[in-house]
């Protein structure tokens, strides 16, 4: 039987200098004590991107209250469930980690509806938004930190995680991704990625929602089936407390419960396959980082619920109306007159087009950037 614990470099990334998925755009000196996916998350933790997550809506926007996640802090939630899975896993923890971080810094203003929104202007352009590949091209072209090159030159397999952490491309629709390896699996560290962010807001979106007060405690234990069994495991041995604290415990157990299966499937998918090296992980025509059976389906009544509940509640949708309407009503001016954009963006209208140059500029907004500028646009046209 594979102990991927006790041997690491089986089918994990091996990170070091002679692995070609530590390969960078543009050369880079070595840095002692330091490994590539290691200086990689620094490059990432240091952008003006990730730090912008800060003000950008997870669920509810940053101006409801100070104690609801936003993309960084569930960014944060979702590195440590990363690092600790591929750690038990005998994986490389440095790349899980700066894949975790980084998976979310393609998102727009706004959440999911900023996206929807964003993508569904641009398809009246014949194109299309994708956080994932927006993410690729802030980090290759966006951001600028060094006098030599664009971008955060990282290695080609943070590179490859980012694209392909969450979904699948084919070369047929995305030749310009050709070079990360669109006909084979990504390696397991990227495949944990995906898992983790739905444990982590599958965890904290119901910690909200009864935080905000559209969600009730009792409402969530008799219709989640894996909140009711951590709920009443953790009421057995504190008998009598507060019912918050027990819930708030409850949200704790439930979350080690979804990480200990996703371990321990990961670990009996992969020894099924008997696979001694990451080239067995990448010729695995399926994902081997899953749930197991029993944990998928309460996962899946879990998040049909937060939909039914939360994400589509009338207090939410006003929201969300709301978004779409800020995003489209600048996408709109910023076509007409791209000459109002700033001027770094202006430099590109030739290139890119002015429907995705506008895009981009949005797409990196915060929410309360773009409420800023929405304000700015309405004044102006007034006048």
């Amino acid at each position: 039987m594979l102990n991927m614990t006790k041997d690491r470099r089986r089918c994990a990334v091996a990170g070091d200098a002679a692995d070609p998925l530590t390969a960078r755009i543009y050369p880079a000196p070595e840095r002692a004590g330091r490994t590539a996916f290691q200086r990689d998350r620094e490059r990432v933790i240091q952008s003006r991107a990730f730090r912008r997550l800060a003000g950008k809506t997870q669920v509810f926007t940053s101006r409801s209250s100070d104690h609801f996640r936003s993309r960084l802090t569930h960014t944060i939630e979702v590195a440590e469930i990363a690092r600790a899975a591929a750690s038990r896993l005998g994986l490389n923890e440095d790349l899980a980690e700066t894949l975790a971080l980084v998976h979310d810094i393609g998102h727009p203003p706004f959440g999911h509806a900023g996206e929807r929104a964003l993508d569904r202007c641009l398809r009246e352009h014949g194109l299309s938004f994708d956080h994932n590949l927006h993410a690729l091209r802030i980090v290759e072209h966006f951001e600028q930190r060094y006098a030599a090159h664009r971008g955060l030159n990282l290695t080609l397999g943070v590179r490859e995680g980012i694209i392909k952490h969450s979904r699948d491309y084919t070369v047929e629709e995305h030749p310009e991704l050709k070079e990360y390896f669109l006909d084979q699996s990504p390696p397991l560290e990227a495949q944990l990625i995906d898992l983790a962010d739905e444990i982590a807001y599958l965890t904290a979106d119901l910690d909200d929602g009864v935080e905000s007060g559209l969600l009730e405690i009792g409402h969530i234990r008799d219709n989640v089936a894996i909140v009711g069994r951590c709920y009443q495991s953790v009421e057995e041995k504190h008998p009598g407390v507060e019912e918050k604290y027990l819930f708030h415990e409850a949200l704790q157990l439930m979350q080690n419960v979804l990480t200990e299966d996703l371990i321990a499937t990961t670990r009996t998918n992969t020894e099924a396959m008997a696979a001694n090296s990451l080239a067995d992980i990448r010729k695995h025509p399926k994902r081997l980082a899953l749930f197991s059976q029993p944990i998928e389906a309460e996962r899946l009544q879990e998040k049909r619920y937060l939909y039914d509940t939360l994400y589509t509640c009338d207090h939410l949708e006003r929201e969300h109306d709301k978004a779409e309407e800020v995003v489209t009503a600048l996408f709109n001016f910023w076509v007409m007159e791209p000459e109002e954009l700033p001027q770094s963006y202006i430099d590109e209208l030739e290139s890119d087009g002015v429907a995705r140059v506008v895009a981009d500029y949005i797409g990196g907004m915060t929410d309360s950037f773009i409420l800023e500028q929405y304000a700015q646009v309405k004044r102006a046209i007034r006048r």
